[in-house]
């Protein structure tokens, strides 16, 4: 006679057997789907208050408005290496899918270039659409004695190591790099100054509203994010060519104050390009049609983002052509590059 055990194993194997074929063919179902109408996922490779997060609430927004019945896209941290654990498990297929979207910045770019996301060239991912630009900015706590950029460079000029700036990235990061522009701009070897790291431009200004570190050499849109939450954080300038419109307009640029460095931060997605062409052209239609429609201006100023929208062809020019430049500059800071 049957023991109750073996009659539940048998029960349960009767039931996969019904469920498995179901299961195949929904699955096939699903492959054939537009993604950009099915439920997904949107990688932070960062901690939480940084532009990456920015770039995903704004994608998540931006696509509800043209495609409303899909669930809204879901947020997904995943630190290391500003970008770089994610970038991996992306190109060596431990993370990825129709359903995976990626956020990235010139940031990502940079390091690309210097090979500092894994020995992987920039085709070993789709590029799938930039939402936006912002702009680099050089912030200080609400009570430092810095009123203006020309003070702080002056710190600078009279000893590098006075100044603790804090940002994201380490040595070579984008921060990092806007940091060694300001020192050399003071006239001072770069590799004097003193840089803290952080994993992302939140916990970066939370060091600085603790007044652990004197400046924050990061991006307008996270800056002002934190403002608007009640940081105690003052910009002294921000590096865009000309003066900005919105909540940066009483900001001056570098500029204005003696001070030629201008760095935008373009803010963007990409996906595995281990998926399908079909669902690189869904993606790639779902958000060109989110950045065109009507309403998108408004909500991209909302995440503090200025215009800059590319998709397709025009993007992978674009990453390739800043790939380029961006290796120039580190050759001419004495950075290392790992070539793929």
């Amino acid at each position: 006679m049957p023991t109750p055990s073996a009659t539940r194993r048998h029960a349960l194997r009767a039931l996969a057997a019904l469920l498995l074929p179901a299961a195949a063919a929904r699955s096939v179902a699903s492959a054939g789907a537009d993604p950009s109408e099915a439920a997904a996922d949107c990688v932070i490779p960062a901690k939480a208050g940084g532009g990456f997060a920015l770039t995903c609430a704004l994608a998540r927004d931006a696509l509800q408005v043209v495609r409303p019945a899909r669930p809204p896209l879901a947020q997904r941290y995943l630190p290391g290496g500003i970008g770089a654990v994610a970038f991996d498990r992306v190109a060596t297929g431990r993370l990825g899918g129709p359903g995976t979207l990626v956020a990235f910045s010139s940031g990502s770019l940079l390091n690309l270039a210097q090979g500092r996301f894994g020995p992987h060239p920039p085709s070993a991912v789709r590029w799938i659409a930039t939402l936006g630009t912002d702009y680099g900015v050089i912030a200080v706590h609400r009570d430092s004695p810095y009123q203006r950029l020309q003070d702080l460079v002056a710190a600078l000029r009279q000893e590098p190591s006075r100044i603790a700036f804090g940002a994201g990235g380490t040595v070579g990061s984008q921060d990092w790099v806007k940091a060694a522009l300001l020192v050399r701009a003071a006239g001072r070897d770069h590799k004097a100054m003193r840089f803290v790291s952080f994993e992302g431009g939140g916990d970066a200004l939370g060091a600085l509203q603790g007044k652990h570190v004197d400046a924050f050499p990061g991006d307008a849109a996270e800056a002002l994010h934190a403002i608007a939450g009640g940081a105690a954080v003052r910009l002294l300038a921000v590096l865009s060519e000309t003066r900005l419109s919105g909540a940066l307009t009483g900001v001056p640029t570098a500029r204005e104050q003696g001070v030629d460095i201008v760095w935008p931060t373009v803010r963007g997605l990409y996906l595995s390009a281990n998926v399908p062409d079909a669902a690189v052209r869904a993606w790639t239609a779902a958000f060109a049609e989110a950045t065109a429609a009507p309403g998108y201006a408004a909500l991209r100023e909302r995440h503090g983002l200025y215009p800059f929208a590319l998709t397709g062809a025009a993007l992978d020019d674009y990453v390739r052509a800043r790939i380029k430049t961006y290796q120039a500059l580190a050759d001419e800071l004495g950075l290392r590059r790992w070539r793929p």
